[in-house]
């Protein structure tokens, strides 16, 4: 699988977007539609609210597949100081909300900030996480 990582910027914040990573919840756009909005290219246009909204959006992305960083930090990271939350999504994935180590099954450990997202129904390609399948199968739970 071919590692694609694109980046919109505003001047202020630049935007991180993982396809590969995309679960396709649907959450950006529907949150901040006029920055996200899959049915046009470029999808993702920044400079079309601000970096505090655009911010507090990309936090609430459950697969990571969006991330950003300021241009004055580029660090990419964003640690969140906050209690870890567990929430079920209907019919779709586990949602953890904070940082989260994860200690894979050959030993190695990955670390996610803010949102993941964990596979509940089984089908996804990219377990533990979520990939989307759950759409595909019908997956209700």
């Amino acid at each position: 699988m071919k590692d694609v990582t694109k980046k919109y910027t505003n001047g202020e914040v630049t935007i991180v977007w993982k396809p590969d990573l995309c679960i396709h919840s649907a959450i950006c756009f529907k949150g901040l539609g006029e920055v996200f909005h899959p049915q046009h290219l470029p999808w993702i246009t920044p400079e079309k609210s601000t970096t505090d909204k655009i911010v507090e959006q990309i936090k609430k992305c459950p697969s990571g597949a969006l991330s950003h960083y300021m241009n004055n930090e580029k660090t990419g990271v964003v640690d969140v100081e906050a209690e870890t939350i567990v929430e079920t999504s209907l019919n779709g994935p586990l949602l953890v909300y904070g940082n989260v180590k994860i200690k894979n099954s050959d030993g190695t450990i990955s670390k996610k900030n803010n949102v993941t997202a964990f596979c509940r129904c089984g089908a996804s390609g990219n377990k533990p996480f979520c990939d989307g399948s759950h759409k595909k199968i019908g997956f209700t739970g």
